[in-house]
C-alpha cells in the first residue's frame, strides 16, 4: 500500500533535480579549489564528483590528477598533495614536505586555496540570480490584490484569524506582497499580525509556540489566497455521469454543501473518493447547472482552476539584472544567517524542526520539471553550501582557514598532528549531524 501511494512520477523528477543541481554545485565548488591549487604550483592527485569508498563509477587520468564518478552522491572531494583532508593520508604526511605540497606553500596561498570553493559558490549563487531575473523578471503577488482575502487554515483560525481577513503588517512593519509572508514571519522570535477584516483594522498577538508550530509545520495549514472556483480548462479523464462541465463554470457546491471558495470545496471532496458526486455550477454568470461525477480515488474531478490573481512582473534588462542578482542574493544570505542565528537564540526555532538531510532538499523542487524552480533552489543551496562551509569547524573550508589564519596572525602553524586529530573530531562531527538529518527526515516520513 505504501509503494501505491508513493507519487513516482514526482519523485524521480525530485531525485534528477537534486542531483543535477548537487552536481554542478559540488563540481564548481571543488574547481574552486583545484585552480588555484594548480595556479600556485601544487599537485594535485585526484578530483571527484560524489565519492567513491571501495570503489569508483568512472576514472581516467590524465596528467598527474585523476579524475572520477563516485557512487555515493553526498559531496565531492580534490585530493591535494599534502594537505591534510577526508582521505587522512598520513604516510604521505610522515614524508619531508615536497616543493609541489600543499604544506610547503606560504600561508597566504593556502588560505586562497582553501575558501576558494566558498568564494565560487557565493558568486555562483548571485550570476544565477541575475540570469533567472534577466530571462523570467521577478513576478509578485500583492497583498492589496487579494480581492477574495485570505482562506484561514486550522493553525490561523486557533489564533483568531478567519477566511477573508487580510494581512497588512507583521510587527507593525507593513506587508506588501504575499511572496513575503513566509520570511517577515518566520524569521522572529515573537510576532504580531495586523489584519485587514471587512475594512477595519485589527491586531492578533500570536501566543508563545505558535512560529514554532509553523516552523514543524513548514508553513502549511497557516493562510493561502482565497479565490472561487472557475474552471480554466478540463482533464481528458472527467466520469461524467450526467450533464458536462465548461471552462469558465463557477462551482459554488458539493452535493448542497456550499463551497463558494477553492479551499472549501478541498476540504470537502476528501469525504469522497471514488464516489459520485453533484457539483452546483453558476454557468454565464446567471444560470445554475447540475452537474453529476464519479471522483477518483485521491477525491479529484479532473478540472483546473481558473488564476483569478493579478500579480505585479518587473523584467530586467542584462544590465539591471547583475546589481538587482547580487541585491537578491546578499539579502537570500542575511536572511539564512538570521534564521541560523534564532536557532541558538529562539524558543521558537529549534534544530531538530530546521534541520534536514537530502530527503528534505530533494522534496523542495517541487515535484515536478521547471527550471525557473530548479535555478532557484540551486542558487539558494549554493547560498547555503557557501556559508556552511566557512563556518569555522575543523574539516570544513573555515576550519582549515581559521587555522591558517592563527598562523599568518601569530606566525606559528600547526602541528601536523594537531591538524589530523582536529580534522578526525570534525569529520566525526560533520557525520554524527548527518545520521541526525537523516533519522529526522525518516521519522517525520513515518509521523
Amino acid at each position: 500500500m505504501f509503494l501505491l501511494a508513493v507519487n513516482w512520477s514526482a519523485l524521480f523528477a525530485n531525485i534528477g533535480q537534486f542531483i543535477l543541481a548537487f552536481s554542478i554545485l559540488v563540481v564548481l565548488h571543488e574547481m574552486g579549489h583545484f585552480f588555484p591549487a594548480k595556479w600556485f604550483g601544487c599537485r594535485v592527485d585526484k578530483f571527484y564528483l560524489f565519492f567513491n569508498p571501495w570503489f569508483s563509477l568512472w576514472k581516467k587520468k590524465i596528467g598527474e590528477t585523476e579524475y572520477g564518478l563516485g557512487w555515493v552522491p553526498l559531496g565531492g572531494y580534490v585530493k591535494i598533495a599534502g594537505m591534510i583532508d577526508e582521505s587522512m593520508d598520513k604516510e604521505q604526511m610522515n614524508q619531508p614536505a615536497q616543493p609541489y605540497e600543499f604544506r610547503s606553500k606560504p600561508a597566504w596561498q593556502r588560505l586562497i586555496i582553501m575558501i576558494g570553493g566558498v568564494v565560487v559558490n557565493f558568486i555562483l549563487a548571485l550570476v544565477l540570480f541575475a540570469m533567472i531575473l534577466f530571462v523570467w523578471g521577478e513576478e509578485r503577488l500583492p497583498m492589496k490584490n487579494l480581492t477574495y482575502g485570505l482562506a484561514a487554515d486550522s493553525l490561523a483560525t486557533n489564533v483568531g484569524v478567519k477566511d477573508g481577513d487580510l494581512i497588512t503588517a507583521i510587527n507593525n512593519k507593513p506587508l506588501a506582497y504575499y511572496n513575503d509572508l513566509p520570511a517577515s514571519l518566520m524569521l522572529n522570535e515573537k510576532a504580531n499580525l495586523t489584519i485587514n477584516r471587512s475594512g477595519k483594522d485589527t491586531v492578533i498577538n500570536l501566543p508563545e509556540g505558535f512560529i514554532s508550530k509553523l516552523t514543524q509545520n513548514q508553513l502549511k495549514g497557516f493562510v493561502s489566497p482565497r479565490f472561487p472556483i472557475i474552471i480554466d480548462s478540463l482533464s481528458d479523464d472527467v466520469n461524467y455521469i450526467s450533464g458536462k462541465l465548461q471552462k469558465g463554470d463557477q462551482i459554488v457546491a458539493l452535493n448542497n454543501q456550499p463551497t463558494p471558495y477553492f479551499h472549501e470545496f478541498e476540504k470537502v471532496k476528501r469525504q469522497f473518493k471514488s464516489t459520485p458526486v453533484t457539483l452546483k455550477v453558476l454557468r454565464n454568470g446567471k444560470d445554475t447547472v447540475d452537474v453529476s461525477v464519479k471522483t477518483t480515488e485521491t477525491g479529484s474531478v479532473g478540472f483546473f482552476p481558473k488564476n483569478v490573481f493579478v500579480t505585479e512582473k518587473k523584467e530586467y534588462t542584462f544590465a539591471e539584472s547583475i546589481p538587482a542578482g547580487i541585491s537578491f542574493g546578499v539579502d537570500k544570505l542575511k536572511e539564512y544567517v538570521r534564521g541560523i542565528g534564532l536557532l541558538f537564540t529562539s524558543k521558537e526555532h529549534k534544530v531538530k524542526d530546521n534541520l534536514g538531510s537530502v530527503l528534505s532538499i530533494g522534496k523542495t523542487f517541487g515535484g515536478s520539471w521547471d527550471w525557473q524552480r530548479f535555478w532557484t533552489m540551486t542558487a539558494l543551496f549554493s547560498i547555503i553550501l557557501a556559508f556552511m562551509n566557512i563556518l569555522p569547524i575543523p574539516a570544513l573550508d573555515g576550519g582549515h582557514a581559521l587555522f591558517t589564519i592563527y598562523e599568518m596572525i601569530t606566525g606559528r602553524k600547526p602541528s601536523d598532528k594537531f591538524m589530523e586529530y582536529a580534522q578526525m573530531v570534525g569529520m566525526v562531527l560533520l557525520l554524527s549531524l548527518m545520521v541526525y538529518a537523516f533519522g529526522l527526515d525518516i521519522w517525520r516520513l513515518f509521523k
